[in-house]
């Protein structure tokens, strides 16, 4: 369990992040995945942490920010895995309501065609629905989901949760070149979405580095009519790609904030090298955890990133 941030997102302004999900337990495993592929590909949900314990912490950590004249826009559910793999969610939305701050969650969709997970989603101010494609086979290469989901009971019900949903609901697609980015596809997912009524659709790209070395943004004249045909059927659709600033807020300990970003959010060196200014920390720092084992550094698209390292388990 992790409290981090407040961390600069496009979507949400300033978003406080909390991450109950142990590290890399998911019901996918993304190939463009920017935390690596997942160490415990599994559907069943489970309790991972206590609700009061984490309301402690989101507590402490709203009112350090709140005394130092630090805005938060949002609590942020934004697990390093899918969020709603935890049977607590519900409990632990209820108990930060009264912190009078919008509750975020941002999950894959893969469970929702479970009630008690639409339930606790309705808890929520903001939910974000990941929709990559209305296309079976296409979900299984780009999500490579767990043996035990089915694809159509996941679309069926998030048109149910959508009619239902009475927050504000958006749908994020990634595109992958020469996976999920043909003109077919756009128009399916199109007609898809305009039923879901999303109040935006953003599209990305991968910006950071994947799971998988195959994976590469779409040209971008693809992602331009990918943007022209959903604008046909979807009142606001906006480009989710570029870089979202160096603005990450930092507790004073160095570490435990590079390693609690990180675990979520691979940083790119100058968002370091501007955390590492804020605390008076030099990359020393940096050094030493890359030869402990415990953050490693990487290239993509011609930057170093920086992510979190972790153990990998038996996929169950």
């Amino acid at each position: 369990m992790s409290v981090f941030g407040p961390v600069p997102s496009r979507r949400l302004g300033r978003s406080l992040g909390i991450d109950t999900i142990p590290a890399k337990f998911c019901s996918y495993s993304c190939a463009y995945c920017q935390l690596g592929r997942t160490c415990n590909v599994q559907s069943v949900r489970h309790r991972f942490c206590r609700p009061e314990i984490l309301a402690a912490d989101v507590y402490q950590r709203v009112g350090e920010l709140r005394a130092s004249g630090q805005a938060v826009d949002y609590l942020t559910f934004v697990a390093d895995g899918e969020p709603t793999l935890d049977l607590n969610l519900g409990r632990e939305i209820e108990v930060l309501k009264p912190l009078g701050i919008k509750i975020a969650v941002i999950t894959n969709c893969s469970l929702i065609w479970r009630p008690d997970v639409q339930s606790e989603l309705a808890l929520a101010d903001w939910v974000s629905l990941k929709v990559d494609t209305v296309d079976q086979d296409v979900w299984h290469v780009l999500n490579q989901p767990h043996h035990s989901l089915r694809f159509n009971a996941i679309l069926a019900n998030i048109l149910t949760f959508a009619r239902n949903f009475k927050g504000d609901l958006v749908t994020e697609t990634m595109l992958v070149r020469g996976i999920n980015d043909s003109d077919t596809e756009f128009e399916k997912l199109a007609c898809f979405l305009a039923e879901v009524k999303p109040s935006a659709v953003f599209v990305a790209v991968p910006i950071r580095p994947p799971a998988e070395a195959w994976v590469r943004p779409p040209e971008p004249a693809t992602l331009n009519r990918a943007m022209q045909v959903l604008g046909t059927k979807l009142k606001r659709v906006e480009y989710l790609t570029g870089y979202e600033g160096n603005a990450f807020a930092s507790t004073g300990d160095v570490v435990a904030d590079i390693m609690s970003i990180t675990s979520v959010h691979p940083m790119r060196e100058d968002a370091v090298g501007e955390l590492l200014s804020k605390t008076k920390g030099d990359w020393t720092v940096v050094h030493r955890l890359i030869e402990e084992g415990r953050l490693m550094e990487t290239e993509y698209d011609g930057r170093k990133f920086y992510l979190r390292m972790r153990p990998c388990a038996i996929e169950s």
